[in-house]
């Protein structure tokens, strides 16, 4: 691993990217931290322990080592709202999923910092990742970028009520051929322990909607998970057992995602 991102490459069309698994955040920045947030709580706990066999299906997989406080790599750079007249969640948050502050009073980041982080921590990452893309579209003639997530079950601050527990965004059908979204959603609809949605609250973020090119032999697909449905929300507590068909379920999404 180098200090920002992790990347093994596989042999099959399929990168599977976990861009909010980071938990590192440095000194400088971790000492203007509130104390709720110096817990990182906002963090995609445990995906890529979620997303551990994926190595085995020949997948390619990128994990980055900072968390989202320090600059969230599924927002695109210039921080315009994923999800306009919503409660978001910014480039550089300034705000938990709480509402709450990230920082100490008159601590945030100026906009000459957010510019430095995005060149140091922002782009390596999806320097990255199009380049990871582009080796397996030349090598296999398509490739499906596979974004994993999980949040909270009920977040107040950005959705009423509780999430579902797979919640699927293709950024309302743009970012993946219409054939490959329905399979995926056949496939949920076939089993009754979790509840699914396609396109719900969560229709993909940045690196959903700006590297998926179905036209283009490149299907993007985003999955935000309910984290109660893995591990203890209050602790951050990966749950093995709880865990096991989550992981199931998500095996044979991706699958789907390889059968051509």
């Amino acid at each position: 691993m180098n200090e920002i991102f992790s990347l093994h490459r596989g042999s099959a069309p399929l990168l599977v990217s976990l861009p909010h698994n980071g938990t590192e955040v440095p000194a400088d920045i971790a000492a203007r931290l509130t104390p709720a947030a110096q817990r990182v709580p906002d963090t995609d706990w445990h995906v890529a322990q979620l997303y551990d066999f994926a190595r085995e299906l020949g997948a390619s997989v990128l994990v980055p080592r900072h968390s989202r406080y320090v600059v969230d790599l599924n927002r695109p750079p210039d921080d315009v709202s994923l999800y306009p007249g919503q409660n978001t969640t910014g480039l550089c948050p300034s705000v938990q999923f709480t509402g709450e502050p990230v920082y100490l009073a008159g601590q945030e980041p100026s906009a000459d910092e957010i510019a430095l982080r995005v060149d140091r921590y922002w782009r390596p990452y999806h320097d990255a990742l199009a380049g990871e893309l582009a080796r397996l579209r030349a090598q296999h003639g398509r490739a499906v970028l596979w974004d994993g997530h999980s949040i909270r079950s009920r977040v107040p601050f950005l959705f009423e009520g509780r999430l579902p527990d797979f919640n699927l965004g293709t950024a309302n059908g743009a970012s993946c051929a219409p054939a490959l979204q329905e399979r995926l959603s056949a496939l949920l609809g076939t089993q009754q322990q979790y509840t699914h949605v396609v396109n719900g609250r969560f229709k993909g973020g940045h690196i959903t909607r700006h590297y998926g090119a179905p036209e283009a032999g490149i299907d993007a697909i985003q999955l935000e998970l309910a984290q109660c449905i893995y591990m203890d929300e209050e602790s951050f507590e990966y749950l093995p057992e709880r865990a096991a068909p989550v992981q199931a379920l998500i095996r044979a999404l991706l699958e789907t995602c390889l059968a051509d």
